[in-house]
């Protein structure tokens, strides 16, 4: 699937007219039905427009917006004419791996006999939906070490095996928006980042010794034993660019990837479809 990740806009008004905007808000959209304001740092969402018909006016957006649609909402225009404009934006194209969860499907990832324990682990990823719980992912180390990683009531959770909360972020995060999601450990630490917002916490000392043997997305057993989740409770929507110490795991269960040992695991087989 193509997106665009958008950089930048640029307005004139109408040629040879009185007809220009003076002000205007940004739409995107990955879907062309569901919309969401590009809201600038500051919280200002309007964007100056033009004074003429002639000149360009360009605004580099502070954070490109990575989507398929745009749409700019006239708010105000030159007392003496009337709506106008010529539309430009900047950019380039984004190919992104995305896949589709509906709670009975799955992406296994196992590492390979003897692979070498990085001195971190990183999994990063973006999700979309409408579901406000659901288990996400778990990552199962030796000895019964785990991590898991939900949704509860719209905000992202980490807990461990036993369970044990670890950190909690974000909000309404099943508003059918892509949100940003990374995970980092490192030593005795775990940085939790959600969108633009990251919160950094102690864990427990037995997860300095977590060493990740398998990632499971969607679908899976309980941390630590045989008894597999019920359905309602594992994650229903969509993730992109899923990515473990820098594997696109999505990427590599395309394309039937078997030198690092990745296994999609699929109850149904229509349940992993791309979003």
């Amino acid at each position: 699937m193509i997106y665009f990740p958008i950089t930048a806009v640029a307005t004139q008004g109408r040629y040879g007219s009185s007809d220009w905007l003076t002000s205007y808000q940004l739409m995107f959209s990955d879907t062309g039905h569901n919309w969401k304001q590009y809201r600038q740092e500051d919280s200002i969402g309007s964007f100056p427009g033009n004074s003429n018909a002639d000149s360009v006016v360009q605004y580099k957006l502070q954070q490109p917006v990575v989507a398929r649609f745009l749409r700019l909402i006239p708010l105000d225009w030159n007392p003496s004419g009337r709506i106008g404009l010529r539309l430009e934006t900047y950019g380039c194209p984004y190919t992104s791996d995305v896949v589709g969860l509906d709670g009975s499907s799955s992406l296994v990832y196992r590492l390979s006999p003897g692979s070498r324990r990085a001195q971190r682990d990183v999994i990063t990823l973006k999700l979309k939906t409408l579901r406000n719980s659901g288990t996400l992912l778990q990552a199962e180390g030796r000895e019964g070490v785990g991590l898991r990683l939900e949704l509860e009531r719209g905000k992202l959770l980490t807990s461990s095996a036993e369970p044990r909360r670890l950190a909690a972020l974000g909000s309404l995060l099943d508003d059918q928006h892509w949100h940003h999601v990374a995970v980092e450990l490192h030593g005795l630490h775990l940085n939790l980042t959600v969108d633009k917002h990251t919160l950094r916490v102690k864990i427990p000392p037995e997860f300095h010794h977590l060493d990740i043997q398998e990632l499971r997305v969607g679908a899976g057993q309980a941390l630590g034993s045989h008894k597999p989740f019920h359905s309602k409770r594992n994650f229903h929507g969509c993730l992109e660019n899923l990515l473990f110490n820098g594997l696109n795991l999505i990427g590599l269960a395309k394309v039937k990837d078997h030198k690092v040992s990745l296994v999609v695991s699929l109850i149904h087989h229509q349940d992993l479809v791309l979003c």
